[in-house]
Order: C-alpha cells, then structure tokens, then sequence
C-alpha cells in the first residue's frame, strides 16, 4: 500500500513537468554465448580456432542503446561501435539480424504499438505490430542501480522465433551406464555422427516455448517504458535479465537541454512480427538445404530473398 502511494504522488509530480519533458537512458547489452558456440566447428576446429570464434561471438553481442522516451512515445537505437577489422564488423552484422535489435525500435505506449527497422539478408523489413501484454508481478524486493532505487518484477513471455539469443543446445540423451562395451562405441560413433551431419546452426539447436523475465524498474522516473519491446511498469526499467542475455542502465540523463525527434522508422517491406519470425524461419530452413545439398548459401546482399 506504501509503495502504490509513493507511486501516486510520484506520478502527480512527474504530470506537473513541461509537455516538452524528454529523458534519455544509456543501456549496455550482454549476452551470454557458451551454449550457442558449443560444439562449433567439430574436430576440425582447433582449439585455439575455437577460443578466437568464441570471443568474436561474445564482442558480437556486447552492445551500447540509447533510449530517448517522453511521456508517450521512446525510440531505442543500437550505438555504432567501429571495428578493428572487417571480419569483426561482417560478424556484428550477422548476430544483428538474429537478435532482438534493429535500426531503430519505436514504442508509442499511448497507441500500444511499436514499429522496429530490421535488415535481414540484405533486405529491409517494417516490423508493425501491437505491444505485447506482460502480466507482471510486482515483487517487494528492491536493490540500487546507480543513484535510483528499483523494484523487482517478473514475468513469463513467448519465445521470439527470430531472436536466436535464447536457443540451446538440445539435450543429449544420457549414457545408459547398463549397455555394454559394444553398445556404448557404437551410441557414441551415433553421437559423432550426428555433430558432423550439423551443416548449420540450426541443427543440433532448439528454442524454448517460453522464458522468464526479471526486471528492475524506478519509480523516481514514473513511466512505464523500457529497453527493446519491455513496457508496463510503474517507472523506467533500467534492467531486464531474460536468463541469457542482461540489459542494465549504465546513465540517464533528464530534461535533456538538445530534444531529439521521436518518430517512428518508415523504411522497409511492412510485416507483422508473426509474419517476420516466419521470414526468418523459412530462409534458415532454406539454407539449411542448401548447405546440405552442397550449394552453399550465406550472409549477406544478394543472400537470395
């Protein structure tokens, strides 16, 4: 009951400010890559071929957004970092199109909508489409980020199909300690075979149903907005953690003395994120195929969309 006062009067002082009220929040994105490069490469891939693959996937998911929001509308856009290479820049770019980022990310809470520019393949998407509905549970358990109190909140959500942060290794079925010496060479050469027949990422992978979301959100700044698509709280999120990858507020600055334009993206083929999640589906399915067929397939303009 306390907490839904202080919630009230912050909400009262916050309606007092000037309609030209606008903040901005600084979020870095880190993404958890052991079990997306386990396995990688096969017995071919020495060790140290594999250490350096590791760290160029980890570098690839570390990112910088800046969230600009007012009381109604906030785009969130991904810092360009340079690279020190070219392999290094083609490597953020493909980890790019299979994650929850963009161009830029345009939520409107007033219209519960957001509008996302994606490139995929070499081609430009127009995601549109509702905000999703969180049913979240406000926790009492509160911690500090920064100069701001948070409080802790959970909820469940639907897996997105074309954000491969969340996949996993599919489990492999334990060795039946019973079979002996003949039964469990051959369980094991079916193993390796297995490993050798994944020709891509696809196989060998699987995307859970649903993950869990923690968030920690301020009341001290009292609008329900967010990183990527996360909204519907009594106050600014400054962190989400979906068990992969974490997403913390690292600066917010208030009352920002240069306004930046809060529109929504307009570039790209308009499709519905159900619509873009089949898109996406589809073609890995199709260079799955390809690769398997010998015809190779990859990244990139001119990927065949």
């Amino acid at each position: 009951m306390k907490r839904i006062i202080l919630t009230i009067i912050s909400m009262l002082s916050f309606a007092s400010f000037a309609q030209n009220f606008q903040g901005m929040a600084v979020y870095e994105s880190k993404t958890s890559t052991s079990n997306m490069t386990q396995g990688w490469g096969g017995r071919e891939m020495t060790p140290e071929m594999r250490k350096n693959m590791e760290e160029r996937v980890k570098k690839a998911f570390e990112k910088t957004y800046t969230l600009n929001f007012d009381r109604n509308a906030s785009i969130y856009v991904e810092e360009e970092k340079i690279e020190s290479d070219n392999q290094g820049t083609g490597m953020r770019r493909m980890m790019s199109s299979f994650t929850g980022g963009g161009g830029t990310h345009y939520k409107n809470i007033k219209d519960k909508t957001f509008i996302v520019d994606k490139e995929f393949m070499g081609k430009e998407f127009l995601v549109v489409d509702s905000l999703p509905k969180y049913e979240w549970k406000l926790e009492s358990e509160t911690r500090q980020i920064g100069a701001y109190t948070c409080f802790k909140a959970t909820t469940t959500r639907p897996t997105n199909m074309s954000d491969f942060r969340n996949m996993r290794r599919k489990a492999e079925e334990k060795k039946d300690e019973k079979k002996e010496g003949e039964e469990v060479a051959k369980t094991e050469e079916k193993k390796e075979e297995k490993k050798d027949n994944a020709t891509n990422f696809m196989d060998g992978w699987e995307m859970p149903k649903e993950i869990t979301i923690t968030a920690w959100y301020t009341t001290d700044i009292p609008i329900n907005q967010g990183p990527e698509n996360y909204w519907g709280l009594p106050g600014l999120i400054l962190e989400v953690n979906d068990g992969t990858t974490v997403i913390l507020c690292s600066k917010i600055v208030m009352n920002i003395k240069e306004k930046k334009e809060i529109t929504a993206p307009k570039k790209g083929e308009k499709v519905t994120q159900e619509a873009y999640d089949k898109i996406v589906f589809e073609k890995m399915q199709e260079m799955r195929e390809m690769r398997r067929g010998g015809q190779g397939g990859g990244f990139g303009r001119g990927g065949g969309m």
